[in-house]
């Protein structure tokens, strides 16, 4: 009877394991191994007025994050996430740069973009453009967004969108997401290893 006892103890006790591995994996991200990697390619403008493209950032690392500015709670809370990584990346954080690509660009003008991202910090750039270059530069990120109707919204409308946050090389390759409520400690714990 002992044996059975022990036995279905420790099925329990790797199955928990297991389990605790798997959460841990998914709540840092995915690595490129696990979804072949890919080259993300868009034009757009940044919160200076300056047409920009992805080889714009080939001089060190990336990270990615689609949102937009009348954004609630995902947006504000991962660019001020983005502000801590910055800060704990200390020496190392000029080979980083934190960008914010809108996916409301009716209302994510240049000079509304300019004054939301440096209101978080001075390193994050704010990209937006036409309709047309938002959907290209999504599609690129193979990142969800969409356009929803809500009376209580600005303008009667909010946008859906993904939240994770993409880290891109200095080659331009995406390397890994990082889930939303991936702590900054975390985030800057992993880039450390990279850069």
């Amino acid at each position: 009877m002992k044996v059975i006892r022990y036995t279905l103890w420790g099925a329990a006790l790797i199955a928990l394991v297991v389990a605790a591995v798997h959460q841990y994996s998914h709540f840092l991200g995915t690595d490129s191994e696990e979804v072949n990697g890919f080259q993300p390619i868009f034009t757009l403008v940044n919160h200076r007025g300056e047409t920009v493209s992805e080889a714009n950032y080939r001089d060190g690392w990336a990270l990615v994050f689609f949102g937009f500015t009348n954004c609630p709670d995902i947006c504000p809370t991962t660019l001020a996430e983005f502000a801590d990584v910055m800060d704990g990346l200390g020496d190392t954080a000029d080979q980083l740069t934190p960008i914010f690509i809108t996916v409301d660009p009716e209302r994510d003008r240049v000079e509304n973009l300019a004054k939301y991202v440096s209101a978080f910090h001075p390193s994050i750039v704010g990209l937006t453009g036409t309709d047309q270059q938002i959907a290209d530069a999504a599609k690129s990120f193979k990142v969800y967004f969409e356009r929803i109707p809500q009376d209580t919204a600005p303008d009667g409308y909010t946008m859906g969108h993904a939240s994770a946050v993409y880290l891109i090389s200095p080659e331009g390759n995406f390397v890994r997401t990082y889930q939303f409520g991936t702590s900054p400690e975390m985030i800057v714990e992993d880039l450390k290893t990279r850069i």
